[in-house]
């Protein structure tokens, strides 16, 4: 197994996030740096990241919900409450693929697992993300192909594979929301362009 897969398989992180450890010397395996990405270390090995002994694990990928009012991320410099507060800490190595704002809720995957990581998120692969958006006012049909023709994000246009919706109604009390297909950034894109438009 390649360092870079060791690491991951150890939670250390993704193997991206991994491949830079190793490239800044913080990796050591039997007390000498190691930046050579082929090495493949075993489990008599000791490999230290930062100091500190890790361990190869087997793969885990657990779902989580993550509620509204939490953050994506390990440490909140805001001392905000995160994803990983809500885990028991049998899971403290997982970490986790992908975010959601701290007001949206939905589905979020932890893991220790790097190249599942690699596979879910890297761009080459294209692996689209569904999101259902509820919203505070009926839908306006007319908003579609605006919304389909995107927006700027980060000097590129976020464009949406597809917009679909229905009126808000309601059924048995509870309110049915319209559902989207596929889009990039649908948070950024709702953000700016409903807010903006007041619809």
């Amino acid at each position: 197994m390649r360092l870079n897969r060791f690491l991951a398989a150890a939670g250390v992180g993704s193997r991206r996030r991994c491949d830079e450890l190793i490239a800044a010397g913080r990796v050591t395996v039997n007390g000498k740096v190691c930046t050579d990405f082929s090495a493949q270390p075993t489990l008599r090995d000791h490999v230290k990241v930062d100091g500190k002994l890790v361990h190869a694990e087997p793969p885990l990928t657990i779902i989580l919900h993550k509620p509204a009012g939490f953050v994506s991320t390990r440490k909140d410099a805001h001392a905000r409450d995160t994803i990983f507060d809500l885990l028991p800490p049998k899971f403290a190595r997982l970490f986790n693929i992908g975010r959601l704002d701290a007001q949206s809720e939905g589905l979020i995957l932890l893991t220790n697992d790097g190249d599942l990581a690699q596979r879910l998120t890297h761009p080459r692969y294209k692996i689209d993300k569904e999101y259902e958006v509820t919203l505070d006012r009926r839908w306006d049909p007319a908003l579609a192909p605006k919304l389909s023709k995107g927006i700027f994000l980060d000097g590129k246009r976020g464009h949406a594979m597809g917009v679909g919706g229905t009126p808000t109604v309601f059924m048995n009390g509870r309110e049915v929301p319209f559902e989207s297909l596929p889009l990039e950034k649908l948070r950024a894109l709702i953000n700016t362009e409903l807010a903006a438009k007041g619809k």
